[in-house]
């Protein structure tokens, strides 16, 4: 037989499939769209197949997963009316999210402790519950407050989080102070996971001696570090609050403990503080002086000493075009963790900077009395992502 009869006789590879058409390599890349709420939305014109391929509930669970360390900033509540802040085609709808499952009407006194992994926690004061709530399906979780986070005898702090690679349970840590007989006080907290439907033993670790007895975890929204959520300590015991330390849990090994704040800086005014993740990584706090932000983060040494360190100063009144002859003054009413966007308040305006970029945006005439909930979460309009059915609404903005 001659090289060309064998030839002819040997059976053909079958033609490479085209990237496009391969529904495997598609999905990795649409896998890969920003998670901005116009995007899947956009994506999903093209065909069918494109449709298809992002309404599949296992690709909406992997979109969220991939982008939960990137989540953008929607917008915030305030307190609990969420108003969206991007521009379009990626500003959520008003009245998009809901915190009263099925229309309820709850009535009482709310205190919103923040929000992480597109949930939100919130005390009802009135009924004593924890409610955690997904705005964007309008369903809600209540739990049973647990023994000894009385908000009568002491204030109590929280946050909402969903383990690694988990998209269906989630964990509630409350933190709390509590003081014995002999004005001994100590730091309490404790852990609700879903998973199990119950609360864990309680974690303790007591305040260090030069701390004042009366010190309480703040009010301040909890912020997540690494594997750590963190929260101010102040003192109630002054005429005004005074910055004590930072609270630090660690979620794996779960375990309290008190971390100083840098020396050199005043301690009063809680509201020039803000815990954060430093530039690099690791912890950092923000500290608003006169009219410039200094943003610090703990360093470690070779010998395991940790310590405090001035990184930038931006100099805030030149950023913001701020007059500061007319009595004007910055106050911190929120974080964005993920963003890193600081919300900022003067006497007439409320700004957001970006403490990478700097890039800023003036949003409104603010209210004095209210702090701010940023809420960051992929939402993806019209893909069954997040809980977004309002694509053609959203596209409509474009």
């Amino acid at each position: 037989m001659s090289r060309d009869e064998m030839s002819r006789r040997r059976p053909r590879s079958p033609p490479p499939v085209p990237p496009l058409d391969d529904d495997n390599l598609l999905s990795e890349i649409l896998l890969r769209l920003p998670p901005d709420p116009s995007s899947l939305p956009r994506a999903s014109l093209v065909s069918k197949r494109w449709l298809g391929l992002i309404s599949d509930p296992g690709f909406s669970a992997r979109f969220r997963l991939h982008h939960r360390g990137n989540p953008p900033l929607l917008g915030f509540f305030d307190p609990f009316y969420f108003l969206p802040t991007m521009d379009p085609p990626n500003r959520v709808p008003n009245g998009r999210f809901s915190l009263c499952p099925d229309g309820e009407d709850w009535g009482g006194i709310f205190m919103p402790m923040g929000s992480r992994h597109g949930l939100l926690l919130i005390f009802h004061l009135s009924r004593k519950l924890l409610l955690v709530s997904d705005p964007f399906n309008v369903d809600q979780h209540r739990l049973a407050v647990p023994p000894g986070f009385d908000l009568e005898k002491a204030p109590v702090s929280g946050a909402v989080f969903r383990a690694a690679g988990d998209i269906r349970h989630f964990q509630v840590v409350l933190v709390t102070t509590e003081t014995d007989e002999q004005q001994h006080t100590r730091v309490i907290a404790r852990v609700y996971s879903s998973e199990t439907g119950g609360w864990g033993d309680c974690i303790s670790t007591p305040l260090p001696s030069k701390l004042p007895t009366k010190s309480r975890v703040d009010f301040t929204i909890g912020v997540l570090v690494g594997h750590c959520l963190y929260w101010l300590l102040n003192d109630r015991s002054a005429t005004s609050d005074i910055l004590d330390g930072i609270l630090e849990f660690d979620l794996e090994r779960q375990i309290l403990a008190v971390k100083p704040v840098p020396v050199d800086i005043p301690k009063k005014n809680m509201c020039q503080f803000q815990v954060m993740r430093a530039e690099g990584g690791g912890l950092g706090i923000l500290f608003l002086s006169n009219f410039s932000a200094q943003l610090w983060k703990m360093e470690t040494d070779s010998d395991g000493v940790a310590s405090w360190v001035l990184g930038r100063t931006v100099e805030l009144d030149k950023l913001l075009s701020l007059n500061t002859e007319e009595g004007e003054s910055l106050v911190i009413q929120g974080f964005a963790e993920y963003n890193n966007v600081v919300f900022l308040r003067t006497h007439t305006n409320l700004f957001t900077i970006q403490l990478e970029s700097l890039q800023f945006k003036k949003i409104f005439r603010p209210n004095i009395m209210t702090r701010y909930h940023p809420f960051e979460s992929v939402y993806a309009a019209g893909t069954g992502i997040g809980g977004g059915h309002d694509g053609a609404e959203l596209l409509r903005n474009t």
